[in-house]
Order: C-alpha cells, then sequence, then structure tokens
C-alpha cells in the first residue's frame, strides 16, 4: 500500500513538471515589458513570469516578516512568563448546564 501511494505522488510530480516544462517550451516568444518613461525589456515570455513570480513570494514572505516576529516574542514571552493555571473550578473550565425541554 506504501508504494503504491509513493508511486501516485511521483506520478503526480512528474505530471505538474511536465506540464510546467510543456508551459515554458510553448512560451519562448520574445515579449515586451514597457515600464515608465519609455524603457522596455525584451525577453522571452516564461522568463518573465517566472520573475514575477519569484518576486511575488519574495513580496508575500516578507509581508508575513512583521507577524513572524510579533509571533516569536509573544512566544519568548511567555516561555519567560508562564501564565498561572486556570483551577479545574473556575468558570472557563465549567461544563455547560443541560439544555431543559419546554
Amino acid at each position: 500500500m506504501n508504494k503504491l501511494i509513493w508511486l501516485l505522488k511521483w506520478t503526480l510530480k512528474a505530471a505538474i513538471f511536465f506540464t510546467l516544462f510543456a508551459f515554458a517550451l510553448n512560451n519562448q516568444q520574445e515579449a515586451t515589458v514597457h515600464f515608465f518613461f519609455g524603457t522596455r525589456w525584451h525577453a522571452p515570455q516564461v522568463l518573465i513570469v517566472l520573475i514575477v513570480f519569484a518576486i511575488g513570494v519574495a513580496v508575500g514572505a516578507l509581508g508575513m516578516v512583521p507577524r513572524w516576529w510579533k509571533n516569536n516574542r509573544a512566544e519568548s514571552r511567555a516561555v519567560v512568563q508562564p501564565e498561572s493555571a486556570a483551577p479545574l473550578n473556575s468558570p472557563a473550565s465549567a461544563t455547560f448546564p443541560a439544555i431543559h425541554e419546554l
């Protein structure tokens, strides 16, 4: 069973690879990117798509950094100053009352 799952995973990976490879082969035309002030850049279309994808990944990762720092600082504070555990009879651990029929 494990070998079958392993084979299915590799088949899926191979299908994704060949699909992307075919995309790259079909998009080798020269494309022009027009920047400001009349500046142009000529490159293969697949290269432009790859660069834009890489920029998107980088911007997404950089956008996550402040939240990661905030969570990292909160976690380090929690380790330094552990909160007191709530007693078992506290309202937070109480069970909900039974629903009464009308």
